[in-house]
């Protein structure tokens, strides 16, 4: 059996397999609602093959989300339309599903990717003043965020508990904690974009503070049978700001308090980063961080061949391989890495008549 096919546990959660469908938004809600179009999309990557699928970036305040149009969990009904669409992509696939709590930050407020860059004001219908740790937009030419003092910190907090309990209603498996691509929670991690005088700025320990404690607040909302852990972004590309030491004295902390996986990516928090993309090319931060500590480690990042992700397992780079936009692509990617790998898969009963005649074996029977 190949690693990449083998199983591997995310705390209570059993996965079938080491892939992992990473969040990606995809601004097509109004009013925070899932739709038809989360339902159709999160059925068919539910029968990729994959061990598990995490929804996108969803908010837990309206003025969190990365724009007007992206899914939010912060009232009953958000909660019932997820939990509408959950219920059917469950009622046809046995792969668990997660869901990303976000805060955007000082991010927030903009437009859809198509509908181009920049941000939107807050006096556009579709606009709003964001908040952020300090008063340092993004972007020059962006709104002037609004410093959360302690009051909106607290409301913060409660809005992460409130959505992750309303996220174990909705019959999801996982919670990832977004703390990573420049919003809310890695912007107080950051120093070049947290400015603050108080416990929740200057060193280390106090610029995780926010972190740590959402992070011990969902774990103990939700039941032990959910998966709880965290995405970071190991490094912000710019001299000065979050680096891979510092992430892995975060990491450890995390560790410590029960954090049952790492998803670790890059990047995000400003626009001077300096990146070099190349496959797999964060890689190294999941390899610095695994050696750190106990939980799975995920690794993402133009990974996109079987055998480069099979060969980042076989060396212990990381615990689990997570596609973004090359699943978007071929959503099938399981099913040929499977081939690859000389391994097997397990389709839904309705695909089985589908497997080449030059991969024989490499569908299990369900069930079997």
């Amino acid at each position: 059996m190949s690693q990449l096919f083998s199983p591997v546990s995310f705390g209570p959660l059993q996965l079938s397999n080491r892939i992992v469908i990473a969040p990606m938004c995809q601004y097509s809600s109004t009013d925070g609602l899932a739709n038809d179009w989360h339902r159709q999309h999160l059925g068919q990557l539910a029968q990729s093959g994959a061990g598990l699928l995490i929804l996108e970036a969803t908010a837990v305040l309206p003025e969190g989300r990365i724009s007007w149009a992206d899914l939010g969990l912060w009232d009953d009904a958000t909660e019932a339309a997820l939990t509408s669409v959950i219920a059917s992509v469950k009622q046809w696939s046995p792969m668990p599903l997660g869901v990303q709590l976000a805060h955007a930050g000082r991010k927030a407020s903009s437009p859809r990717p198509w509908d181009g860059g920049g941000q939107i004001p807050a006096s556009d219908p579709h606009g709003w003043t964001p908040v952020a740790p300090s008063a340092v937009p993004f972007n020059k030419t962006d709104t002037v965020p609004t410093e959360l003092d302690a009051a909106g910190i607290d409301a913060v907090v409660e809005a992460f508990v409130t959505a992750a309990r309303r996220a174990e209603r909705a019959g999801l498996d996982l919670i990832e904690l977004h703390a990573a691509h420049g919003y809310l929670l890695h912007q107080f991690l950051s120093p070049l974009s947290n400015h603050r005088q108080d416990e929740y700025g200057g060193s280390l320990e106090n610029r995780m503070r926010l972190l740590v404690r959402v992070f011990d607040a969902v774990r103990e909302a939700v039941s032990d049978r959910i998966s709880v852990g965290v995405r970071i972004s190991a490094t912000d590309w710019v001299a000065g700001g979050w680096d891979i030491e510092q992430s892995s004295t975060l990491a450890q902390i995390l560790d410590m308090r029960g954090c049952q996986f790492l998803h670790v990516s890059s990047g995000g928090l400003d626009p001077r980063q300096q990146i070099t993309l190349e496959p797999g090319y964060q890689v190294q931060f999941a390899a610095a961080l695994k050696a750190k500590v106990r939980m799975p480690v995920i690794a993402v990042g133009l990974i996109t061949d079987p055998a480069q992700a099979e060969s980042i397992l076989r060396h212990n780079h990381a615990d689990a391989i997570a596609l973004a936009r090359g699943i978007l692509y071929e959503p099938r990617w399981p099913w040929h890495a499977a081939a690859a790998l000389g391994d097997s898969v397990t389709p839904a009963p309705q695909y089985l008549r589908c497997e080449p005649r030059e991969a024989r074996g490499v569908f299990n029977a369900p069930g079997a």
